[in-house]
């Protein structure tokens, strides 16, 4: 057998694709098999502006969207006293039981809304440490089938009905073309742990329309955090599509109004008051004293400032309430993650779980959250009385 049916044979024999039914994009423009090696599938999606003709804004959702974001620009620089609380499911699983939880919240929304911004955590997207559910977007019928398509219209559509119920939304950008489908319904949208060293998330802030928080990583280091906000500030040109679908290079102007979220770490909380002006003092260094980042921060009660643990995580809100009626500044909001019912449990199929319980970290249940959220009232009010 001659070098070159040798070689013919090994493509074969190394090729995880060969024996797969019919004629790949490859073999028809000629490059041969270089390129897709460990791709199985490549399945092509609606564009972002056939999604948003089809399930567009309208006016009210529109105003709402608009003007929540202004208002929430206004609490993280100071100009409204109150505070911005971004509060819901840790991720969205039953579109059904997110309505639920929707309606709940905005009746308190519309009896607190003197003292406090209440927008709902509406998240989508997922970061695993190893493996796992990736989110309503990746995987909406919860069984490994990955039907990103309808991932893509679900999403969009929870979103439209929790701005039609009267709430704001808030949700994490993981995946950078994702923003294109659902930012423009999107009030406040945060950078994870994982990604806020990340260069493309950073640029991805840059253009985003909305205040973007970024948390401290992991392993509780602020510094890169910090240096996110001051980047995303600044104007990039970077890969990105439009919303016909199209590779395009994406020019930015900036988004001045990123700040810090601490989110506590794997070695414990970091929400304490030395804490909160040890990371208030770097972020003045650094950014400009009008910046949202420079007049004051978000505290995340999960994640490592309660361990996951939804009984620590309402202590915590405990205390922050009662240091905020005292008069400690340089807290402009506050993270909860709450649902119908408390804790969670394991992702399974939607008739197989209980209705209203996190399938991905512990949340606190309904009615603790109704009261912790009357006292994040109170103590609002009471800082302002000093």
């Amino acid at each position: 057998m001659n070098g070159k049916a040798d070689g013919r044979q090994e493509s074969v024999v190394n090729d995880p694709l060969a024996g797969q039914e019919g004629r790949r994009w490859e073999d028809e423009v000629g490059i041969g098999r270089i390129v897709n090696r460990r791709v199985i599938e490549l399945d092509p999606l609606p564009t972002p502006a056939q999604v948003l003709t089809d399930q567009p804004l309208d006016h009210s959702a529109r105003d709402l969207v608009i003007s929540s974001r202004e208002a929430i620009r206004d609490v993280l620089c100071g100009r409204d006293d109150r505070l911005l609380v971004i509060v819901g499911p840790c991720s969205i699983h039953d579109p059904e039981a997110a309505l639920d939880y929707a309606h709940r919240l905005a009746a308190l929304k519309a009896e607190l809304s003197g003292d406090l911004l209440i927008v709902m955590r509406v998240y989508f997207e997922k970061p695993r440490t190893t493996v796992g559910w990736k989110g309503l977007i990746n995987d909406p019928d919860l069984d490994g089938s990955h039907n990103i398509h309808k991932g893509l219209l679900l999403a969009r559509r929870i979103l439209l009905d929790v701005l039609g119920a009267g709430l704001p939304a808030a949700t994490e950008f993981l995946e950078p073309t994702s923003p294109q489908f659902i930012s423009d319904a999107v009030s406040w949208g945060a950078i994870g742990a994982r990604n806020t060293e990340s260069q493309v998330h950073r640029q991805l802030a840059s253009g985003l329309s909305m205040p973007v928080g970024f948390k401290n990583a992991t392993d509780g280091d602020v510094g890169v955090a910090i240096d996110s906000c001051f980047t995303a500030a600044q104007e990039h040109t970077f890969f990105g599509i439009n919303h016909e679908g199209r590779a395009s290079a994406v020019r930015t102007l900036g988004n001045p109004d990123c700040h810090l979220v601490l989110r506590g770490s794997s070695h414990g909380p970091n929400c304490d008051p030395a804490s909160i002006v040890q990371a208030l003092v770097r972020l003045r260094r650094q950014m400009s004293a009008d910046s949202a980042a420079a007049h004051g921060l978000v505290i995340d009660a999960s994640h490592g400032n309660s361990g996951k643990d939804e009984v620590r995580q309402a202590g915590l809100v405990e205390e922050l309430a009662g240091r905020i009626a005292a008069g400690e500044q340089g807290i402009s909001g506050l993270m909860m993650e709450s649902f119908i019912e408390g804790g969670n449990q394991q992702p399974a199929p939607l008739d197989q779980l209980v209705y209203g319980r996190s399938i991905t970290d512990r949340c606190i249940s309904w009615p603790r959250t109704e009261t912790l959220l009357r006292l994040l009232a109170q103590a609002v009010d009471h800082r302002r009385s000093r």
